[in-house]
């Protein structure tokens, strides 16, 4: 997958987001649970693509592990809906799947970058 790739799945994942956390509860927890999970999810693309920009390797590992955190966190927060039960569970599989993808992507992606050091940067190809 390369970069370009990688910010068309943030982002998608970001808009999907967006409609799951509409769809849930107007209670305390709801609301709690929805504005952790667009900040978090939302992050992940607004921060991956400054990686994309890095100016050097170490820039670029800081940045991609930035992006690994709040893809994590996302899906905790997914984890907590459903595990909380806070809405019927048709959404949350799918969403499951791509956080646990995408957390997966930038996890190996920074291992590499980190543990390859002599050559020009390299962005999860």
């Amino acid at each position: 997958m390369d970069k370009q790739q990688l910010q068309r799945r943030t982002k998608q994942f970001a808009l999907r987001i967006f409609k799951l956390v509409d769809a849930l509860p107007r209670t305390s927890a709801g609301r709690a649970v929805a504005n952790q999970l667009v900040r978090n999810a939302t992050s992940v693309g607004a921060n991956y693509r400054p990686a994309c920009r890095a100016r050097s390797r170490a820039q670029f590992v800081a940045k991609l592990r930035t992006v690994l955190e709040e893809a994590d966190e996302s899906l905790c927060w997914l984890e907590l809906i459903r595990d909380g039960e806070l809405m019927p569970g048709s959404k949350i599989p799918l969403l499951l799947k791509e956080a646990n993808e995408l957390t997966a992507i930038l996890a190996a992606g920074r291992k590499s970058a980190a543990s390859n050091r002599t050559s020009n940067i390299k962005h999860l190809t």
